[in-house]
């Protein structure tokens, strides 16, 4: 539309409107964001990170030497990234043991099939304990309880509720089965199911005290265990 000038002639010009802004054509993108997936995949990276720092500190300096600066300096985050996360040093040791042993304590709950000799039962699970336990990582926390919990009751406490209470029962009920099967001629492993583990607790002490001088060859024994437990129990 022409604009008219003072004495009613069109000047020419048109009015220039604003221009209304731009949308996106049809099947145009808009900038991406990130997926939650992603977001959430981070944040859990960053919260493994944190623990497993929390570890290598706490069998490096002991649990009240460690401090969440330390942690959050080995896990290469801020410090406040932890309190994402965690309330405090008790919340992380409780994450560790919850993490790597309690998985372990709830195959231990499930049971085998009930046609499974007891033998055969504690030989598996003492090769699950060499695979899954003394070769690995979570050795070093089995350790960590064994030092700080005397110091730390708190601990102590938290980690026989959630592991070994757990698996003192669950061994205790496979070993009377297996006595109602005929498998042990008396009840004194189920009254102490500790003889079962003692070596494999030996094994840690070893490890974290002499294997330098004179290494232990961990299967062996558990096997000669194995042989030696079951001749007394009258299998």
């Amino acid at each position: 539309m022409r604009s008219i000038g003072p004495r009613g002639r069109s000047t020419g010009r048109r009015h220039l409107r604003r221009a209304p802004p731009a949308r996106p054509a049809a099947g145009g993108r808009r900038p991406a964001r990130k997926p939650a997936k992603n977001r959430v995949e981070k944040s859990e990276a960053r919260r493994q990170a944190i623990v497993t720092a929390a570890l290598e500190e706490f069998c490096a300096r002991g649990f009240a030497a460690t401090r969440l600066d330390d942690v959050a300096a080995r896990a290469g985050v801020a410090k406040g990234t932890i309190y994402l996360h965690f309330d405090d040093k008790e919340a992380l040791f409780r994450e560790i043991v919850g993490t790597m042993l309690v998985p372990l304590v709830a195959v231990l709950e499930e049971g085998p099939p009930p046609d499974v000799p007891i033998r055969t039962v504690i030989a598996h699970f003492f090769e699950m304990f060499v695979q899954e336990i003394y070769s690995t990582q979570r050795r070093n926390v089995l350790r960590l309880v064994m030092t700080e919990g005397p110091r730390f009751p708190e601990l102590a406490a938290f980690y026989y509720r959630n592991v070994v209470e757990r698996a003192i029962s669950a061994m205790r009920a496979l070993l009377a089965r297996a006595k109602e099967r005929g498998e042990l001629a008396d009840d004194t492993l189920i009254r102490f199911p500790q003889l079962i583990i003692a070596p494999a607790l030996v094994a840690i002490v070893w490890s974290g005290l002499f294997d330098r001088f004179a290494p232990l060859d961990i299967e062996a024994l558990l096997r000669a265990h194995l042989d030696t437990l079951f001749d007394g129990a009258g299998s």
